[in-house]
């Protein structure tokens, strides 16, 4: 059996925490590890192999870093260009196996879910296996036990139907959209209803050709955009071009509501799709008052609140039911039953062009990160961590200069034709249209005060000349 980890999320309802560049299956929302790594860390059954990714060009980085981190490794990462849902993303993965002459059970997971009962998981597994070897296409259900309207619903046969059994397994008989809350209410009171966690088990060949039945689209373009990837190691750089002609669709709607093989497993373990602030208000450690506190946060006279501080003092007075998020750039206050609308939030300020909503102050790159420290219209000042044994692109700037002071660490140094180490308190001036570099040939990390000073300090300002990282020329840096 092999994880198929789903990474290719923006998580926009846990905004601004959550960014493009920095989504939520990264963040650690709930425990000392991402929710990536703690989807990976509860996988390591008797059986399951190293488990496939599926994610986004731009998180190749993050994965690695968090992987090396909890000493898994992968045996392949499919990076998409662009996402276009899970069924072509899943098809990918399958596509890419059977070529290998592999025709396993997929496990399909998405990066950002939480469970707490990994017993209970491992159990729904072993239920779930002994149907799917037998070609069934299964999906875990969530038994539906307060009527929720954010989550879709599927009713199996009825338990006393013992025909209706496969290996433990119910056979769904209908997928339901998010209803009201009439409807939801009802469902509770029926016992037959489940939410869907969005999680399934399928042989690799039958997934394919029950989407080669219904979506043949899919298939076709993914076999095409597959056999078009460029391969390095053991990660695919998915063919944009052709992957672009792709339609976008989701697992559920492309095969799971069409196929008459469709069973539901339950799976009663504490899971938790952390869609939204309120979520995790549910998860969290409350106080006497009912409020879940993160970061310097002080509370008085507030009653079942969801605080989350990062970077500042944040209090709150008089004030129930609500939610709270501070970050270095952004704050958002919302009332907790609004939470599932944080989406709308992020759709406006995409269309307004904010970058708030794609990237955090503090940024993550292949060599370390940086931090924006202070900014106006003609300076900006940066911190940066560049990690031992890492180094920069050559690269040079047609509208900016900079200014490096290193503030720990050694700096080594190409401006031009010269190159030359700097240590703690030292610094250089990196001239408009100079080719330059930074490196850090030490042991320890290496932090940087960076000073630009321009008419334009935007991050496509770059002409790339080597890169270790293979990252495209015109990429930020």
């Amino acid at each position: 059996m092999i994880p198929v980890i789903l990474s290719g999320g923006s998580g926009s309802r846990l905004w601004p925490l959550s960014r493009k560049l920095y989504p939520k299956q990264f963040l650690a929302l709930a425990g000392e590890h991402s929710l990536f790594q703690q989807t990976l860390q509860r996988l390591g059954g008797e059986g399951v192999e190293r488990p496939i990714i599926v994610c986004n060009q731009e998180h190749r980085f993050i994965i690695n870093e968090q992987l090396d981190a909890i000493g898994v490794s992968a045996q392949g990462m499919l990076m998409e260009p662009f996402g276009r849902n899970t069924a072509p993303a899943v098809a990918l993965a399958a596509l890419q196996l059977l070529a290998e002459g592999r025709d396993e059970l997929l496990l399909v997971l998405p990066a950002d879910h939480l469970i707490s009962d990994e017993a209970a998981l491992r159990q729904a597994l072993a239920v779930g296996r002994a149907a799917a070897e037998e070609g069934e296409m299964v999906l875990f259900g969530i038994p539906a036990e307060r009527p929720e309207t954010g989550f879709g619903y599927i009713k199996a046969a009825r338990h006393e139907d013992t025909a209706a059994l496969i290996h433990g397994a119910y056979r769904v008989e209908q997928f339901i959209e998010k209803p009201d809350i009439a409807r939801a209410s009802e469902f509770v009171r029926s016992g037959d209803y489940y939410w869907n966690s969005g999680m399934f088990l399928f042989r690799a060949s039958r997934y394919l050709e029950e989407l080669r039945t219904y979506e043949a689209d899919i298939y076709d373009t993914c076999a095409l955009a597959l056999a078009h990837s460029q391969v390095e190691h053991q990660v695919t750089h998915i063919d944009a071009k052709t992957f672009e002609c792709c339609p976008d669709n989701s697992i559920d709607y492309a095969v799971m509501e069409k196929t008459s093989r469709a069973c539901v497993v339950p799976l009663s373990a504490g899971w938790s799709d952390v869609g939204s602030w309120s979520s995790l208000w549910d998860v969290g450690a409350r106080d006497a008052n009912g409020n879940v506190l993160k970061g310097d946060v002080l509370v008085e006279n507030s009653h079942n609140c969801y605080v989350h501080g990062n970077s500042k003092l944040v209090t709150l007075l008089g004030m129930d039911d609500v939610v709270v998020v501070e970050t270095k750039d952004a704050v958002m206050i919302a009332r907790k039953d609004c939470a599932q609308d944080v989406k709308q939030l992020v759709a406006s300020l995409d269309a307004a062009g904010r970058q708030e909503t794609r990237k955090h102050c503090q940024v993550y790159r292949p060599w370390g990160e940086y931090d924006s420290v202070a900014a106006g219209s003609r300076h900006q000042v940066k911190h940066l961590t560049v990690k031992p044994g890492a180094q920069l692109s050559l690269q040079r700037h047609h509208h900016r200069a900079e200014h490096w002071i290193v503030v720990s660490g050694t700096a080594l140094v190409t401006c031009d034709d010269k190159t030359f180490l700097l240590t703690e308190n030292q610094s250089t001036y990196i001239p408009i249209a100079s080719v330059h570099r930074l490196a850090n040939p030490g042991k320890i990390p290496l932090e940087i005060i960076e000073v630009q000073s321009g008419s334009y300090l935007g991050e496509d300002d770059i002409e790339r000349f080597e890169d270790v990282y293979g990252r495209n020329v015109h990429a930020a840096p």
